[in-house]
């Protein structure tokens, strides 16, 4: 197996590979793991009934998705990852604000889905959880270190693997005895579904700062709508699906969440050790998924200063010390993990949703996916050091997210007139865009004029 030799830099043509039909399996694999099974048993958690919980599954992913499979549709035409090509609008220095965030997100879901992998290997085989962890981390890192294509072959595995195993569970789970009028839509209790579907919607844009990381090697002249499309479908299918089972297996099994990867195995009796293998497998490739991520991230906030040359010897060096910090927060998280993935996954959402709100108007909207790549790479190049614009725009959108918060150490005064409905994510599309869009159409309607002015003169 060849291991990856680019890191952040420019995929060039000749080395273009895949079709957009490959993005399928990629992102239909990578929510076929326990970690969604679970995030599907949190609408159940705040109140709701199976009815609900499942509108909210399928409102929040249909809504959610439309961003994650937006961002992968940059890939193929710009060739780098997706948090570098943030540098266009943050400037170079400036893209390590939310660099720097996006490095929390990937080591905050590379714990909970390593807390989750390590429950269920400590159920399967007599050994303690801080040796499952130590155990499946190492692994991780081992794949990692080869990177892309490897990456690929894994999620397409799973894929077909997890397609056969969760088609018999899902026949399995609906067998179950379930309360009376879990199916009933009876009464909604609006604030809880609005907080359900922003759950929801957050678990597909946490995907948004990688997305494009697993699309840049396909050949540029591949269509947008293709990527857009098969990205969409392959998340939302696999989502809804897993979400649903969660959320029924909160409802029909006592205390699932206690141990939900051995609750699960045990339901299929003699082939439990199938499942097992299957919950670990896609605990493990969603891993690889976090780790490679936060390995872009940190060449991405190094290289403007350092101009690192990402050798073997660097890369695999880099991606240890990532996995020594995403294990430590395994280790620390492992007490209680239903309270350290709920506040997670809302702490998250109030930065990447105002980051993913710029980013795609500045390519769709402003740009019209029209980038120097070279620039993008250079602290001196067109897109300047900092853009205090895009800076300033992130930063008071997040401040306008706080009275609309609701989590478990605040509750902002807009939530609690709207009796706990948490709508910050949509304060987070919105300010953001409007925040940014006028006065950086303004800026480039000026850079345009001086350019031609400059030709003119010439």
């Amino acid at each position: 197996m060849k291991v990856e030799t680019r890191s952040i830099e420019y995929v060039p043509a000749e080395e273009r590979h895949g079709k957009a039909r490959d993005l399928f399996p990629i992102w239909f694999g990578a929510n076929m793991h326990i970690t969604t099974l679970v995030t599907g048993a949190l609408p159940i958690s705040l109140g709701l009934n199976l009815f609900w919980s499942v509108a909210a599954i399928i409102v929040g992913t249909l809504l959610g998705a439309i961003f994650m499979a937006s961002h992968s549709a940059q890939g193929p035409k710009l060739g780098i990852p997706q948090m570098i090509q943030s540098r266009a609008q943050f400037g170079v220095i400036g893209a390590i604000f939310p660099l720097f965030l996006v490095m929390f997100v990937y080591l905050g879901f590379f714990a909970s889905s390593g807390l989750l992998a390590a429950q269920t290997l400590s159920s399967l085989v007599p050994i303690d959880q801080t040796w499952s962890i130590l155990i499946l981390n190492i692994l991780c890192f081992v794949v990692t270190i080869f990177g892309h294509d490897l990456i690929h072959k894994m999620q397409k595995l799973l894929s077909w693997s997890s397609f056969f195993i969760y088609l018999a569970a899902t026949y399995i789970i609906f067998q179950l005895p379930i309360s009376a009028g879990s199916w009933s839509p009876g009464s909604l209790d609006w604030p809880v579904f609005l907080l359900a579907v922003s759950i929801v919607a957050t678990w597909q844009l946490a995907y948004a700062p990688y997305v494009a990381d697993y699309s840049r090697y396909l050949p540029i002249t591949t269509s947008t709508a293709q990527t857009f499309w098969y990205s969409y479908a392959g998340t939302f299918i696999g989502t809804v699906w897993m979400m649903t089972l969660g959320a029924t297996l909160t409802i029909a099994v006592p205390n699932f969440l206690d141990h939900s990867g051995g609750n699960l195995a045990h339901l299929f009796g003699g082939f439990a050790i199938i499942m097992y293998l299957i919950i670990i497998f896609g605990q493990l490739a969603i891993n690889v998924f976090n780790l490679y991520g936060a390995f872009m991230s940190t060449i991405t906030t190094i290289e403007p200063f350092w101009k690192l040359k990402v050798t073997p010897k660097v890369r695999v060096g880099m991606i240890f010390g990532v996995t020594v910090a995403g294990t430590i927060l395994c280790l620390l998280g492992k007490s209680d993990f239903l309270t350290f993935f709920l506040n997670f996954i809302f702490f998250i959402s109030y930065f990447l949703i105002p980051w993913t709100s710029i980013n795609l108007v500045d390519y769709y909207v402003l740009r019209h996916g029209n980038y120097n790549v070279k620039d993008i790479f250079d602290v001196n190049g067109q897109y300047g050091k900092i853009n205090w614009i895009t800076c300033i725009a992130f930063v008071v959108s997040i401040l306008a997210e706080i009275p609309f918060i609701n989590t478990s150490f605040y509750v902002g005064p807009v939530a609690k007139a709207f009796e706990g409905a948490d709508i910050a994510w949509l304060v987070g599309i919105v300010v953001p865009a409007a925040l940014y869009y006028f006065p950086m159409k303004r800026k480039l309607s000026k850079a345009e004029y001086m350019n031609e002015k400059q030709e003119t003169v010439i």
